[in-house]
């Protein structure tokens, strides 16, 4: 019988975790005693699921390694991210890899779904993974990848709809293993190949970034001709195989990452990769180009210094609530500097988080203002600006 540990409980590890308590044993183990506490508490920063849900789950979850040795197979879920230079960051995989080296057992199996370049899981976590013991690869340590697919905000695209990639190219376990993942997922897509199915994740998300990228740059030339974006699109959009993309500040864990972990890995190889990192070097960019369009039109507005501002939406992604790596929260954090009345609005966060990086969460100051600046346009804010009347909005993407 499998018994499930999901390590890391993050936006990735936390919907996984809740998909399998449904059917098998199982354990969730976060390094963070803090992250545990709070979902025991029923409190998820992520607002993904309900206290009923959490409930159900939270005398499982623990902080302490000892208590999900009688686990034998472990799925990582870690953050893999980047560091200024825009390496990648692979100190969550170490310490996570040696962390489980000083407890695995014979027969155990570790499946990898973080985000990795091709030949990470076997090059540099396998290693580890044997450090603190003397297991085998393939003989008596088994090892696998299944790339995560979490769209956060997207209740079309949830673990239970969507083809779940698995990698796996030993016999042992494999039917255990396939019907496992068939349980949470709609379609179970099966390959021997790790290295093949760490290069598929990657390239997904590159191919999303660099066609926003490509509208991002239109986006900005149409600004610079005078020319109607958006009626531009939809012409366009007429003929039957234009792509569907549009522009954005694109932030969160995946878009803004993979692209650097895909072209550190062929630079290595002495391969060097040039339309991976255009999109990226074009949306790194739309910070700075998107505050210049909202403070150019603020100032041409009449008597703007006596003017209440209110910049609404500030988390990366329309209907999340989560703030890492927030584009929208970097241009409000630049607008706050100018010398204009300038307050931030965004109702999914946490009064907690909202309070720390000096904006609201509360619903009633949203009346307040005479001008509204339109970031990251949840639902909940689409609606309170139809119902606004002689006021003035500035929605530039």
């Amino acid at each position: 019988m499998l018994k499930v540990c999901v390590v890391g409980l993050g936006y990735v590890g936390l919907p996984i975790l809740v998909s399998f308590s449904k059917k098998y044993s199982f354990l969730g183990y976060d390094k963070s005693k803090k992250r545990i506490d709070d979902l025991k508490k029923s409190k998820d920063i992520f607002n993904e699921f309900s206290k009923k849900e959490l409930k159900k789950i939270n005398s499982k979850l623990t902080s302490d390694l000892k208590k999900i040795k009688t686990s034998n197979i472990f799925i990582v879920t870690v953050p893999t991210p980047i560091k200024k230079n825009k390496k990648p960051d692979l100190s969550h995989l170490k310490d996570v890899c040696l962390n489980l080296s000083s407890i695995l057992k014979e027969n155990d199996i570790v499946i990898f779904e973080s985000t990795v370049y091709p030949g990470l899981t076997r090059d540099y976590c396998v290693p580890l993974l044997k450090k603190k013991n003397k297991l085998k690869l393939g003989t008596n340590l088994f090892v696998g990848y299944s790339p995560e697919r979490i769209n956060p905000g997207d209740v079309d695209h949830q673990l239970k709809n969507i083809n779940k990639i698995v990698a796996y190219p030993y016999d042992y376990k494999k039917k255990e293993i396939l019907k496992l993942y068939s349980f949470i997922s709609r379609k179970i897509i099966f390959t021997k190949s790790i290295e093949e199915a760490e290069t598929a994740k990657v390239i997904e998300n590159i191919q999303r970034d660099v066609n926003i990228g490509l509208m991002n740059e239109i986006y900005l030339a149409c600004q610079n001709l005078n020319l109607d974006f958006n009626n531009i699109i939809n012409l366009a959009r007429t003929k039957w195989n234009f792509l569907k993309f549009k522009p954005g500040l694109v932030g969160g864990h995946c878009l803004p990452v993979d692209p650097y972990y895909f072209a550190n890995i062929c630079k290595r190889n002495n391969f060097k990769t040039k339309i991976t990192l255009a999109g990226r070097n074009i949306n790194d960019s739309m910070t700075a180009k998107i505050y210049q369009i909202i403070k150019k039109k603020l100032l041409e507005i009449k008597s703007i210094k006596t003017k209440k501002i209110l910049v609404c939406g500030l988390t990366y992604k329309e209907n999340v609530s989560d703030l890492r790596n927030s584009l929208s929260l970097q241009i409000y954090n630049k607008l706050r500097k100018s010398n204009l009345n300038i307050n931030g609005f965004d109702p999914l966060v946490d009064s907690k988080f909202a309070k720390k990086n000096l904006f609201y969460n509360s619903s009633k100051i949203f009346p307040k203002y005479d001008i509204y600046v339109i970031l990251t346009c949840h639902d909940v804010i689409k609606k309170k600006i139809k119902k606004l009347k002689n006021k003035k909005v500035i929605k530039v993407l």
